[in-house]
């Protein structure tokens, strides 16, 4: 985890601020956009349940994952290998668009990504992700979303499962969700999809959402 990263996981306002500094350095700076791969760890949101975790977590450890609170919203989520955990530090004020409309946009990107894969996914209002079908008896999300803003400064944000061993999910009720599953790319594809393509998938389609040049 970058230094970066750690600020704006633990500190908003030092998270906004530094964004600040870097903007007076470059004007066309909006932010940055970090795309990471996690050891085996679990997350519980501000507004989450602890009873979501379903094991002790001495079972977690014994398993070889850890366990953290941390300040998104949300509830308690996986992040692991074989998935895609995008992070952007974006100036949604300088972008010029509200949080709603940035959620919906990060959505859109990661709706679009998987349909280049030939999956067909969508949205269900009052969970927030992007679903499998949406409309059907056993929705399953393929990616969480989770985040929130300081100073207009964004922090946390979406983990797209690529390739990432489902067993983990069966730890926890996913999001807090009990009648709901998970899937992943592989999963619904029977293919192994390269990370590196994924993630230039996800850059292009979040680039074209957010109306804005995101630099390799």
């Amino acid at each position: 985890m970058s230094r970066i990263e750690e600020a704006l996981r633990t500190d908003g306002d030092c998270g906004a601020e530094w964004l600040r500094r870097a903007a007076e350095e470059d004007p066309q700076l909006a932010g940055e956009v970090l795309l990471v791969e996690h050891p085996p760890v679990y997350t519980l949101g501000k507004s989450g349940h602890a009873e979501n975790l379903l094991v002790s977590r001495e079972a977690l450890e014994a398993a070889g994952a850890r366990f953290f609170h941390i300040d998104r919203g949300g509830d308690i989520t996986f992040h692991g290998p074989g998935q895609l955990v995008v992070y952007p530090i974006l100036d949604l004020e300088r972008l010029g668009i509200g949080l709603r409309d940035y959620i919906n946009a990060l959505e859109e990107a990661v709706i679009r990504t998987v349909t280049r894969y030939g999956i067909t996914a969508g949205r269900i209002h009052g969970a927030s992700g992007v679903w499998i079908d949406p409309d059907g008896r056993r929705p399953r999300k393929i990616c969480a979303i989770g985040v929130r803003s300081s100073r207009y400064v964004t922090m946390h944000g979406f983990a797209l499962n690529v390739t990432t061993d489902l067993g983990w999910f069966s730890r926890i009720n996913p999001c807090g969700f009990t009648d709901r599953g998970v899937a992943s790319i592989a999963s619904e594809t029977g293919r192994t999809p390269d990370m590196e393509e994924v993630k230039n998938q996800v850059v292009n389609c979040l680039s074209e959402e957010l109306n804005v040049e995101i630099y390799k």
